[in-house]
């Protein structure tokens, strides 16, 4: 609830921040300074989950996983003020509503986590989406934006809806919008129980660019600003994750549910893998190739969702904070390079040997090779998978598509370290290096030592 607060009046802050100070950088320490507050106060919370969860008006939960994973969420996006914030000002000129904007997002995202009603689930995906339509169309100059912000809004819109109507269902039938309830009745399924579960999953697998609703994603990550994609492909995607996980783990986990959707949710895993993996080998732009890489990504937390057990809960954590980490610094770096094709990064190792390290070990983590957060991550799903019972197929479809992403991943590699070239770098600060190292840092660690974070649980 902290989290929420926090992030909430920090997004009014900054709005009228941006009247009165005439410095566009300066914006970025406030925005900082944002993040770190609303992580603190986020901890605070635990105090209430030392007895068990803590239910606020039977419509939000505060309980550890939420507490966890607002922190994850808060992290992630105080390492992404550090090293994309100044690139902010390269957009447009109201930089201080775009940081207002992603805290706005980011109270979405804490409502995602802990909400324990239908009604706080559909505002919680609307706070975060609305904002994205206006940070996707933020560079008005550029045609590709308004025409990412265009297509953004009607897919959204029309995602929105179906999302409306599964609720709408799931009412009819059970006469209830607490989540715990649902699921409580006896007898055979009711039909409109059965449509309302399937509307509800085909919106939310829109939200989060699984196949086949992944159409707009390579499209509104290629046309967005490249600032604002590293946002979207990331900490949005893993708190539509979480809303995911903690609306079919809580209200369809019972058997008499569940059968029904396991199997078309694990269908629709097989594809995003497939279509993820398999389309990204043929990009030649890295920017592009990284928005079909989120799709195959979104593959693996999926598994998070068909595997109802404690090591899905664990998975999905490790997974939001491994994914967002390493990919926000493989955008941090690419926002430096005036050319995003893989030509671009041609012996990028010469002139830059520390941004081509730092992206090799970004890379690395998003292949899942050990010794990285990647490689926990996947373990992680696949093992709750496995514990499901049923899945062993699509398991080892996963690990089949795991390797396929081992060679688009290291095509970038090997154009920083094997091939000639001078490739055009904007000027890197101190302060950003720090902060790749520190993203660097965080993703090792969570690859050598997981419990530091599951811990918490």
């Amino acid at each position: 609830m902290n989290a929420l607060i926090s992030s909430a009046l920090f997004g009014v802050f900054l709005m009228f921040v941006g009247l009165f100070v005439k410095n566009k950088q300066s914006i970025k320490y406030f925005a900082i300074a944002g993040a770190i507050i609303a992580f603190a106060a986020n901890l605070l919370d635990l105090r209430l989950t030392e007895t068990g969860s803590t239910t606020l008006y039977n419509m939000i939960e505060v309980s550890r996983f939420s507490v966890l994973f607002n922190a994850v969420a808060i992290g992630a996006t105080l390492v992404y003020f550090i090293l994309c914030g100044s690139s902010f000002a390269k957009v447009g000129e109201h930089v201080a509503d775009y940081f207002a904007l992603i805290f706005f997002i980011l109270a979405g995202i804490t409502l995602a986590s802990s909400f324990s009603n239908l009604l706080i689930l559909f505002l919680a995906i609307e706070i975060i989406s609305i904002p994205q339509y206006i940070l996707a169309g933020a560079d008005k100059r550029n045609q590709k934006s308004n025409e990412a912000a265009l297509k953004y809004f009607l897919m959204g819109s029309f995602s929105t809806g179906i999302l409306l109507m599964g609720i709408a269902l799931i009412y009819g039938a059970s006469g209830t919008f607490n989540i715990t309830e649902i699921g409580l009745g006896t007898g055979e399924l009711h039909p409109l129980t059965l449509c309302g579960i399937l509307m509800m999953a085909f919106a939310l697998s829109f939200k989060v660019s699984a196949a086949p609703f992944h159409f707009w994603t390579p499209d509104v990550y290629d046309g967005s600003p490249t600032v604002f994609t590293a946002f979207m492909a990331t900490v949005v995607k893993a708190g539509s994750f979480i809303a995911f996980a903690r609306l079919f783990h809580n209200a369809f986990s019972t058997g008499a549910l569940s059968q029904h959707w396991i199997l078309i949710i694990a269908i629709i895993t097989a594809l995003t893998l497939l279509i993820g993996n398999i389309t990204a080998v043929f990009q030649q732009s890295v920017k592009r190739m990284l928005a079909y890489s989120s799709i195959a990504q979104a593959g693996f937390m999926l598994f998070a969702i068909i595997a109802l057990n404690a090591t899905a809960t664990q998975g999905i954590i490790l997974y939001a904070a491994a994914y967002s980490v390493a990919s926000i610094g493989i955008f941090a770096v690419l926002l430096k390079l005036e050319d995003y094709t893989l030509d671009g990064f041609n012996g990028l190792a010469k002139s830059e040997p520390l941004l081509a390290f730092v992206t090799t070990v970004f890379l690395l983590s998003l292949a899942g090779i050990p010794l990285t957060a990647g490689f926990f991550a996947k373990y992680f799903v696949l093992a709750a998978a496995v514990q499901q019972g049923g899945l062993l197929w699509l398991v080892i479809l996963a690990v089949l598509c795991a390797a396929i992403s081992v060679y688009y991943y290291f095509r970038v590699i090997m154009a920083m370290y094997f091939k000639p070239g001078t490739p055009q770098v904007a000027a890197v600060s101190t302060g950003f290096k720090a902060g790749l190292i520190f993203a660097v840092i965080i993703v090792v660690v969570l690859g050598v030592y997981p419990n530091i974070l599951l811990n918490w649980l």
